[in-house]
Parts: structure tokens; sequence; C-alpha cells
């Protein structure tokens, strides 16, 4: 048996009117998942805990069946795994995020792009390097990452320092968090070093010929200290690979002893190289039990409350990833199950995540006792679960039933 988990990052969302009061998933044409659900389960999946913010961190640990009460430190921890960072006693890790910010007259700072213009990774490890060569030292350094997205390792404990996600406050007012920062001196003067180096680097003042938005400052978060996590091969026996762009998915992978992909192109948005993600998946499901392919361009539209991108990664997803792999797993006539899912929600109306239970879908090869009958959505799966339908509390209960139940 052969175990199969594509996530569709921040896909669920609300009926939104510009949709016809549909949601993106109820809009978007997708074959491949309707066909799926209607002859697998649709089912509830709780992957947030109570008492966690929702984020994708807490969201795809659970869905791999770790339980975040057990497990979860922090965001940045698993992005410093991913970069083969090893976090010693006393370092903290913190997700840095290249962002565009203005600042009025008056002090007031609005987070304009989380991820700066999506800029790209060689522009942005320029930037970073030059931060490090600016402000690290024996006891800071700066790691670039993917695209916006990178890590700052820090000695040291900082107590009571409240941070917050970026994505969660686009077009914003973000002063009361940046002044959490400037409380503490340390990093008043490395923020506004920081911020210096950027608006003077030339990557910058290129984009801004270009009419791009500029990275024009750093944004920490998501701290904590180093993480350990048994093996899924220990837990259930299993070997697999994990295919995805970002760092945060890659340090689950290797925390949990998966095999991690690298696909080149794989960007963390619509451009990303869908086919590489799925033709990765599909050789390693040639030796390997186990693949899990995620995919982060839903969420970002999300963040960003662009409508019609969002559909557009949905139908990506469908036709570029969902599709082919599905279609090879028949061809190889093996038996398998496939589960389509979600992390979180990010509805558009609120351009952040939500902690609802997801609707997923579970698919086998050879059949399930309950087929629902209908197209993959929000209110299908509320509805199939209202039919005595799966309702489960947690993602390490889902996913030892999707493993163990096929064995």
């Amino acid at each position: 048996m052969k175990y199969i988990l594509l996530v569709g990052d921040g896909m669920g969302d609300l009926p939104i009117p510009a949709l016809n009061d549909k949601t993106p998933l109820e809009a978007a044409r997708k074959p491949a998942m309707d066909r799926l659900a209607r002859l697998g389960e649709q089912l509830l999946v709780r992957t947030v805990p109570n008492g966690y913010t929702p984020g994708s961190d807490v969201a795809n640990m659970s869905l791999l069946g770790y339980e975040p009460e057990k497990y979860y430190s922090g965001r940045a921890p698993l992005e410093a795994a991913s970069m083969g960072v090893e976090l010693s006693d006393g370092e903290i890790a913190f997700r840095c995020n290249l962002v565009t910010v203005d600042i009025a007259e008056s002090g007031t700072m609005i987070m304009r792009d989380f991820s700066a213009g999506h800029i790209s990774t060689a522009e942005a490890s320029e930037l970073i390097g030059a931060i490090q060569e600016e402000c690290g030292s024996e006891h800071l350094h700066f790691y670039p990452g993917i695209s916006y997205r990178h890590l700052m390792v820090h000695q040291g404990e900082v107590h009571g320092l409240k941070t917050v996600p970026p994505h969660d406050y686009m077009d914003k007012d973000v002063t009361p968090y940046y002044n959490e920062y400037i409380q503490i001196d340390y990093f008043k003067t490395l923020l506004e070093k920081s911020s210096s180096i950027l608006e003077s680097h030339p990557v910058n003042k290129k984009r801004l010929e270009r009419g791009q938005k500029p990275a024009n400052a750093i944004w920490l978060w998501g701290a904590g200290p180093s993480v350990s996590m048994e093996s899924l091969h220990s837990l259930y026996g299993i070997t697999g690979t994990l295919v995805s762009a970002v760092d945060l998915l890659k340090g689950l992978g290797y925390l949990s002893g998966l095999t991690v992909a690298q696909v080149e192109g794989a960007t963390g948005y619509l451009d990303t190289n869908y086919e590489g993600k799925a033709n990765a998946a599909l050789e390693a499901l040639k030796e390997q039990d186990f693949a899990l392919v995620h995919v982060e361009a839903p969420d970002e539209a999300g963040h960003q409350g662009l409508v019609a991108e969002k559909v557009q990664a949905i139908e990506d997803f469908d036709a570029r990833i969902v599709a082919p792999i599905v279609e090879e797993m028949d061809r190889r006539a093996e038996p398998y199950r496939l589960v389509v899912t979600m992390d979180h929600f990010t509805p558009l109306s609120m351009r952040t995540h939500s902690d609802w239970p997801v609707p997923m879908i579970l698919f086998d090869s050879e059949g399930v006792e309950q087929p629902s009958g209908l197209s993959y959505s929000e209110s299908n799966a509320r509805e199939a679960v209202g039919k005595n339908g799966l309702n489960l509390a947690s993602g390490a209960e889902f996913f030892a039933r999707f493993i163990t139940k096929g064995k």
C-alpha cells in the first residue's frame, strides 16, 4: 500500500460575493478532486488544537500525525532544521521576513507587503547577505532562505518580546508590534541598522526603478528553541518523501525522518514548478511508502485578498498535482490511499488563517465503506459529516487512521 498526502495550503474559505456567493473551492474547476471526493470519504479534521495560533507550522505538524502539544516550540526552529542550522543551547531562532512598510511622518508604520512583492530568491539572498555582513556577530546570524522567507538566530533569551506574523497585518498599522522590538536596545539598533542597509542597497534601488515594492525592513517572528521529533518510520514503519517549496515544511520533513525533495523552480507561489513537484512524489513512491506534496499558492493568494489568483491556485493544484499523480498511480495498478486537504482556512475576507476544522478527502483505490457522492467543498464535507461521516478531533487521530487502516 502506498500513502499520498496532497496539501493545498489555505484552500478553505468563506462564500465570496464576487464568486456568486461560492467559496473559491466551490467556484474552481477541479475535476480530479471532485472525482476523488465522490468516490472517497469526505471528513472534517481539527488540525489546530485549542489555544494554538492557526499557523501552517502547527497545522502541518498535525497533518503529519504529530501532536503540537508535545512537539511544537515555534515556527522558526522548523525552518532552521530545513536549512541545516543546528540550534545550540541558549540559541533562539526567529523567522525573518523581508517586508515592505510605509512609515508616516507621525511614526506610524503600515505593513504594505509581508513578502516585499514576492521578491526573488536571488535578490533576497543579496539583501540578507548584506545584513549578515554588517549586523552579524558571534551571537547573531542571518541565513538566507526562499524568496522573502529567511532566518535569524540569536544567542540568548529575549524575555517578554511579543511578535506577530506579518501576513496577518497586510495594510494594517503594525506600530504597536514594532514598538515591542524597540523597547529592547539591542533589537532597536538591529532594526534601524538593517533598514538603513536595505534602503540604500542596489537591489532595492533597481526594484523601485522597475516599479516593484522594495524590501525596506525585516520583520522577526515565530521564535523558538531547538525541537526534536520521533521519525515516522519509528512510529508507523513507513518511509517517505516530502515535496514543498517552503522551509517550514522541509524542516518538518527532516525532523520526521522523511527524504526532502529538492525541486528546481519550486517558489511557493503561482509560478511554482508543479510538474517537478508531482514527478518528485511519483518517483519517490517507486521505492518508498509515503509522499507528501505541499503547495503554498492558495495561502499566499488568501493573505493578499486576491480572489482570481486563489481560484487559479486551486485549479492549478487540481490539474497539475492531483490529476497527474492519480493518473500515474492508477496506471501502476498498485493499491494506494490518497488524501487531499488543506492545513487550515485562509479566508480572503480575513486575509489570515482560521482554526476551523478542515474539509478533507480520503480516497482508497480499493474502495471505501461510505463514499460521499459529493464534490469537494467546505459545505459538502460538513454535509458528509452530518450523515455519519468522520469528524476527527486532531491531526494525530487522522494520520493514524490514514496509515494503519491500509495495512
